[in-house]
Parts: structure tokens; C-alpha cells; sequence
């Protein structure tokens, strides 16, 4: 799969704080590829220099091998959809997802078949004369996302879409977000702060902090092999400990030696481990690897979330099965459920 975005060294600062520093990044032709981090981690900023609304301070952005650094937004084979989705309230439904192939001027018949294409594709035929004053949420962003597809763009960016939605609309839109990617084969440049929303939709995922990219990968990679303690603790809920990796194949750590997949690491290399919730399993205590004390209990649904106290260390837990507050547990860990990062010096 060709690149359609490259993003070379992109240093931005704002009133002399640097926002990004010196970005690398290539975006494959086709793919949803998702920027996720906490607020004020340089992913709006990323999308907005894609797009061509915020010039950098240094680095270039490149589009199918040509330099679009300096190209002005309009100029540019992409179009955005903001959370904001910034409807005319003085144009019906039809009308504003047709203003942009007016602009064009494009010819009626064309614009005519075009918006009821997209109409159909967002799920919204039959409302082409509706006022959008009286549309839901989730029904004006559709017509914000068949606005801004209806031109044909090769990228579209969208920044965190979905924020105004309830969480029952927001997974809906998720899965509709996908398909019509999937339908159109274009490439989705996406903005979250949402780990669940990231992982769902994603092909590739960038995670950043700081100006920073952290991890790029598939959303399997990201949860499943973090490469630092920031990834992990963003992506999901962790258990993180400080371990010893004795040598290939076996670490220490919560006082015990451990059988683990990893390898390559230094004989007696000060390491950090990562378990997942799901992934240690209590058993009878004489069973465990580990035991612990149940601190608390939380029903959330789906499973239960318990907090396990061993040695010192709170262990977070996810089980369909409770086991009570005060309860002596033991803990078992399988080889394939721990994951081995190399310590990081803080900052």
C-alpha cells in the first residue's frame, strides 16, 4: 500500500512552547489511521498542518510525493469534518451537502445524482428537503461527513467527530464511520481522545503525548505490545510493575519468578511489566501464582472490577465472577499474558 501523506520533521510551537517537535509520520493511501492521546498532545495540531490550516515552524508535508507545505487549504485533495459540524441552518439537508460541488460549479444532473449518492450512503435518503435545524445529532453529522465526501477527496480528516454525541449514538457512528470508509476506499485521518473509539475503528493507530509520537500500529499491537508504560496505562487499564528479566523466557516480579514469551533483554536487565485485568484469573488461593486480600468490588456490567492488594501492590482485576471484600484470592498469571518493556527513564 503507497503513502499518500508523508509528514517530514514538523516542528510547530505556539507562543514559543513547542507543540510538536520534528513529527515523522507516513499515512498509507486507503487506510483509517487514528491520532489518540490525552488533550494537548499534538493531534489536532497534526491534523490541522495536514489540512494546511496551521503552517510549521520547520518540517514539510508531503502529498503523493509532492510537497504541500505551503498549498492552501482549498488547494489541497482533502476536506475536514470538525466536532462542530457547522451546518447552514438557511440551507435544507440537500443543499448543504450540494454546496460544495456548486462552488465548482458542477452541473445539476451531476450534483443531483451525487448528493443522493451520499444520502444513501449515510443512511439519510428521503431527507434531502429537511430543514437541519430539525435533525438529531447523530443525523446532522451525517450530513456534515456526506458534505464533506461528496467532492470525492482523496483524505478526509475528521477531529473527534463524535464529542457531541451521546454514547449509545457514538458506537452506532463508530461502526457507520467504518463502513462508509470501507465503502469509499478513502483515507480517514481520525482525532480522538477516545481508546475504545480508536481501537474499534482504526486500521493504524498513533499514540502521542508530549509533541511525541509514542506507538504506531494496529490497534492489536497497541493494546497487546505496548511500548512503554505511557501506552499501556493509555490504552485500557493496566497492571504495571517493576520486574527483573532473569533470562530469556523468565522474568521476577511481586516477589516471583514468572514463565513469559520474551526474549533479548540483558541477564538481570530492570525491566517493567505489563498484565492485562482481564488476563490474570483468580483461582483458589493455594492455586495461585500470587494471593492477595479483595479490597473492592465494582460491578461494571459486563464484568466485575475487583482490587487486589499482594505485597504492597494494588492488582485491578476484571472477572464475570465476584469474589468478596476481604477475601484471601490467589492469582494466576500465564506466560502469554505478560508483557516485557524495557525501563524508561522518566521525562
Amino acid at each position: 500500500m503507497e503513502n499518500v501523506i508523508a509528514l517530514k520533521g514538523i516542528a510547530v510551537d505556539f507562543d514559543g512552547q513547542p507543540v510538536l517537535r520534528g513529527l515523522d509520520l507516513e499515512i498509507r493511501d486507503g487506510e483509517f489511521m487514528t491520532f489518540l492521546g490525552p488533550s494537548g498532545c499534538g493531534k489536532t495540531t497534526t491534523l490541522r498542518v495536514i489540512g494546511g490550516f496551521i503552517e510549521p515552524r520547520s518540517g514539510n508535508v508531503f502529498f503523493d510525493g509532492k510537497d504541500i507545505t505551503r498549498l492552501p487549504p482549498y488547494k489541497r485533495q482533502l476536506n475536514t469534518v470538525f466536532q462542530k459540524y457547522a451546518l447552514f441552518p438557511h440551507l435544507n439537508v440537500f443543499e448543504n451537502i450540494a454546496f460544495g460541488l456548486r462552488l465548482k460549479k458542477t452541473d445539476e444532473k451531476t450534483v443531483e445524482r451525487s448528493v443522493l449518492e451520499m444520502l444513501e450512503l449515510v443512511g439519510l435518503k428521503g431527507f434531502e428537503r429537511r430543514s437541519t435545524a430539525t435533525l438529531s445529532g447523530g443525523q446532522q453529522q451525517r450530513v456534515a461527513i456526506a458534505r464533506a465526501l461528496v467532492n470525492r477527496p482523496r483524505v478526509l480528516l475528521l477531529d473527534e467527530p463524535l464529542g457531541a454525541l451521546d454514547l449509545k449514538l457514538r458506537k452506532e457512528m463508530q461502526i457507520e464511520l467504518k463502513r462508509i470508509q470501507q465503502n469509499l476506499a478513502i483515507t480517514f485521518v481520525y482525532v480522538t481522545h477516545d481508546q475504545e473509539e480508536a481501537l474499534t475503528m482504526s486500521d493504524r493507530v498513533v499514540v502521542m503525548q508530549g509533541g511525541d509520537i509514542q506507538q504506531i500500529g494496529t490497534p492489536q499491537d497497541i493494546y497487546n505490545e505496548p511500548v512503554n508504560a505511557f501506552v499501556a496505562d493509555f490504552i485500557g487499564e493496566s497492571n504495571i510493575v517493576d520486574g527483573v528479566m532473569l533470562r530469556d523466557f523468565c522474568v521476577e516480579f511481586a516477589g516471583q519468578e514468572f514463565a513469559c514469551v520474551d526474549k533479548g533483554f540483558a541477564p538481570r536487565e530492570i525491566v517493567q511489566v505489563v498484565v492485562r485485568p482481564e488476563d490474570v484469573k483468580i483461582v483458589p488461593a493455594i492455586k495461585g501464582h500470587l494471593t492477595g486480600l479483595v479490597e473492592n468490588v465494582i460491578f461494571k456490567g459486563v464484568h466485575y472490577e475487583m482490587h487486589v492488594r499482594q505485597a504492597g501492590f494494588e492488582w485491578i482485576i476484571h472477572s464475570t465472577q465476584a469474589s468478596q471484600p476481604g477475601e484471601l484470592v490467589g492469582m494466576r498469571i500465564e506466560p502469554d499474558d505478560i508483557h516485557i518493556m524495557k525501563r524508561r527513564a522518566e521525562g
